[in-house]
C-alpha cells in the first residue's frame, strides 16, 4: 500500500477490531402500530457516519502503532551536469612548488608556497562543490594507476577522497596511458547517462607506443569521451604548442608529443597550461562553464517514517466524529426543550 513497509506488521492483525463500532446492542422497541414511527433517514445516515468514523479512528491508530515507513530507494531524475573521472598525477615532480619564482626574485609569503599536488587538491575541492548534480570518479597514478573512487554521486565521499589525495609523497614515474585506460574501463562498467569527461591533471608527458595510440584512438571515440588536460608547467616559458621562439631543448619534450597525439583523437579535447594560480583557476572555471548538459542522475531517497499520515487521518476522523456527536446532542436537547414548553 503506497509503497509502505511496516516496522511492526503483526499489529495489522488487530485491524478487524475496527468492526467494534458496528456491533451495537439492539435498541428496537415494540410499538402497537409501526405507522406511528416516521422514517428518519437522516438519523440512519448519522448513525452510519458515527460508526464509520469510529472505525476509521481505530484503523488509523493501529496503523500508526505498526510503524509505517518508506524504505530507502534510488530514483532517476534529469539534471544539468556531467560525469567526470579525475586523473591526478602522483609522481614525485608533483611535490615540487607550483609556479616557482625565479631565483633572483623577492621572497614571498611562506603560506603562499604550495606544491602542485596541494594546489590541484584545493582547486578540485572547489570544482566538486560547484557541481552538485555531477558524478565523479577519482584515480591517482604514477607508474601504475589506482582507482580510488568509482563513479558516484556521493559528494561527501568525493570531497574526502580529493582531500586525502593531497597527503603523502609521490613516486618517481609517470604512466599516463595506464591512467587513461583505467578511466575508459571505469566508464565501460557504467550505463551511459550523459556527458562523459576525463580530467587529467599532470605536469609530465609520455611517449605512447603505436599499440597504445591505436587503443585510445579506437576506444575514446566509441565511448563518446571528452578529454581535458590541465598541464602544470614545469619549465618556465615552454608551451605545449610549438612556436618560432622555441628552445631546441623543447622540441622533443614528451608533453608536446602527447599533446599533439591528443589533438588527433576524434574526441573533444582541450588543454590548459597552468603556470600560475590565476591560470589554474581560469582552467577550472572554463571547464565548469562548458559542462552543463542534460544528465540522468540517481538520487537516493532516505528511509522515512510515515506515521504522521495516519495520525492526521485519525485526528480528522476524531474531529468529525466529535462534531457529529455534538450535533446529535444539540438535536436531542432542542427536541426536549420544544416538547416541555
Amino acid at each position: 500500500m503506497l509503497g509502505l513497509s511496516w516496522a511492526s506488521p503483526y499489529l495489522l492483525l488487530l485491524l478487524p477490531l475496527a468492526i467494534l463500532p458496528w456491533l451495537s446492542h439492539n435498541t428496537e422497541k415494540k410499538v402497537v402500530w409501526d405507522k406511528l414511527l416516521p422514517v428518519d433517514r437522516f438519523s440512519t445516515l448519522l448513525s452510519i457516519t458515527h460508526k464509520g468514523l469510529a472505525s476509521c479512528v481505530i484503523m488509523a491508530l493501529l496503523m500508526t502503532l505498526a510503524g509505517p515507513f518508506t524504505p530507502e530507494k534510488t530514483v532517476e531524475r534529469y539534471r544539468q551536469g556531467a560525469e567526470f573521472i579525475v586523473l591526478l598525477d602522483r609522481s614525485r615532480s608533483m611535490d615540487d612548488i607550483f609556479a616557482r619564482r625565479p631565483l633572483n626574485s623577492l621572497p614571498v609569503e611562506k603560506e603562499l608556497i604550495r606544491s602542485k599536488r596541494k594546489v590541484s587538491r584545493d582547486y578540485l575541492v572547489e570544482f566538486v562543490k560547484r557541481r552538485p548534480d555531477d558524478r565523479f570518479g577519482y584515480v591517482l597514478f604514477s607508474d601504475k594507476p589506482t582507482e580510488i573512487l568509482r563513479l558516484t554521486y556521493n559528494k561527501a565521499a568525493v570531497l574526502a577522497t580529493v582531500e586525502a589525495g593531497g597527503l603523502g609523497k609521490g613516486l618517481s614515474k609517470t604512466n599516463i596511458f595506464s591512467a587513461l585506460k583505467l578511466a575508459a574501463d571505469m566508464y565501460q562498467r557504467e550505463d551511459y547517462r550523459g556527458s562523459r569527461n576525463i580530467l587529467l591533471i599532470s605536469d609530465g608527458g609520455q611517449v605512447f607506443t603505436d599499440e597504445q595510440k591505436r587503443y585510445l584512438a579506437r576506444t575514446y571515440p566509441d565511448m563518446k569521451l571528452s578529454l581535458y588536460w590541465i598541464y602544470l608547467r614545469s619549465m618556465r616559458g615552454m608551451t605545449l604548442d610549438s612556436s618560432d621562439n622555441d628552445s631546441l631543448l623543447w622540441l622533443d619534450m614528451p608533453e608536446r608529443k602527447i599533446h599533439a597525439f591528443f589533438k588527433t583523437l576524434n574526441v573533444p579535447y582541450q588543454a590548459f597550461e597552468a603556470g600560475s594560480l590565476e591560470e589554474f583557476s581560469a582552467a577550472i572555471n572554463e571547464i565548469d562553464e562548458q559542462q552543463y548538459q542534460t544528465l540522468l542522475v540517481e538520487e537516493t531517497l532516505p528511509h522515512q517514517y510515515r506515521t504522521d499520515w495516519f495520525l492526521w487521518l485519525a485526528l480528522v476522523a476524531l474531529f468529525l466524529l466529535t462534531l457529529s456527536y455534538l450535533y446529535t446532542w444539540w438535536g436531542v436537547r432542542l427536541a426536549y426543550q420544544i416538547r416541555h414548553k
